[in-house]
Parts: C-alpha cells; structure tokens; sequence
C-alpha cells in the first residue's frame, strides 16, 4: 500500500525475440535482463505487487527466482506478435481480479529498459499525485528533431524535402520528445474505461538518454551493456 493506493506493477515478457534472440533473459552484466527491471520495482517500496506477464515456463522460474511473481501464463493468443499491450494488460487485470487481486494503480515495466532506475520509478508516480494525473509516460529528449525528416518515395528525390522556413540551426529548433518505453503508469478504472493511457489528465515524465535505452537489437543491448559497465 503507497500513499493508501494498491499497485501493480506489470513486467510483459514474451518469450522470443525477432529482433533478439530471447532478450528478455538474455545475460547483461551477468544477470539476466529482465532482472534489472523487477529488482529496481523491488526497490522502490511501491508495489503491492511485481507480476511478470509471460507465456514461458523457464521465463517465470527466472523471474520467481529474482523476487517477482507469476500467478499464471499467458495464453497463446496473447503470445504472437500481434498481441498488444492493452490487450495484455486488460487479459491481466481482470485475471487478477478473479483471485481477489484488486489495485488501484498499475505500471508497465518492460525488460527491455534495464537503465531505468527506482528513482524513476519513484519520481512517476510523485509526479501522479503531483498532478492528480490519470497517466504518466516516461519520454525523453529526441536524438534528432523530426523537423529534419520526412517520407521518400521510390524515386528517392530530396526535392522539397526540408520545409522553407525551417531554421538552419539545431540551437533554433524546438525541443522535440518520445515515448522511450520504460515506464507507463495509469489507474486501473480508467484504463479499463478508455484502453488507452492518452486520453486526459495525461502527463510525461522525463527521463535523460542514458537511462531511456530501448534494447531491440545487438546495438542497443552493446549500448546497454557498456552503459552500464561505465556507471557500475
């Protein structure tokens, strides 16, 4: 119980990766990476609960063994890569609900953000009471702004393709962010109302680059992986 408010913190880990093989419980820094994300949910003293939603049995045996729970696997159809996270997180919820497992708040906490620290954790949901917010979504800063990008066709041709009034300099630009994926915190009853975090009261909680990988592919995980032998 944190602030006389249940929560749940939800870790979807599917097993199986296109982009990387079993990234999920692949070793970084010598521990499987969906450790680093239950043991920073551990730390932060919110949770009721730390549930990994997964459709493998040696994917909940590492998780139990790291302190998170498991109370049941994920059906097939939640397990394909059409499955959404709404749909998971809908699927959860009402499960839990039939063990008598309410809550009034839940996190989404993927695998695939080990730099997230428990003070981000933390700060999200300070900034939930802050603002007597229905969501918050972690973003950061954008490497590079949109104002510089656009669609090619097959021809290739760059005719037009920067707007006329764009300023030259990065200095002039607007500060442009995105979603970085390590942290959606919503309450139960409005998520189940809309299936959608966005909808009002929403508002972002900005992380800094280093903290906001997303690991999808062999680059990012050497990023992480080197990150995070760098601030050990």
């Amino acid at each position: 119980m944190y602030n006389n408010k249940r929560f749940l913190a939800i870790i979807p880990a599917r097993r199986g990766s296109k982009g990387l093989k079993d990234k999920n419980i692949k070793r970084l820094c010598g521990k499987p990476m969906i450790f680093y994300t239950i043991e920073a949910a551990k730390n932060s003293g919110i949770f009721d609960d730390i549930i990994v939603s997964t459709d493998s049995q040696l994917y909940a045996d590492i998780s139990i063994e790291y302190g998170a729970s498991v109370p049941l696997l994920r059906p097939e159809h939640l397990s394909t890569d059409t499955a959404t996270t709404n749909d998971v997180i809908e699927y959860t919820i009402k499960k839990l609900r039939e063990l008598d497992m309410e809550y009034d708040y839940f996190m989404i906490l993927q695998p695939t953000s080990p730099l997230r620290k428990t003070e981000d954790i933390i700060g999200a949901v300070n900034l939930l009471f802050e603002k007597k917010a229905n969501s918050i979504i972690s973003v950061c800063e954008s490497e590079h702004s949109p104002l510089y990008a656009n669609i090619l066709d097959s021809s290739l041709s760059m005719d037009s393709f920067l707007p006329k009034d764009i300023k030259s300099r990065r200095q002039e630009l607007p500060k442009y962010y995105r979603l970085n994926g390590a942290i959606y915190l919503s309450k139960v009853d409005y998520f189940l109302q809309y299936k959608d975090l966005y909808r009002h009261k929403s508002y972002a909680y900005i992380m800094d680059k280093q903290r906001s990988i997303d690991i999808d592919d062999d680059i990012d995980f050497f990023l992480a992986e080197n990150l995070m032998k760098l601030i050990k």
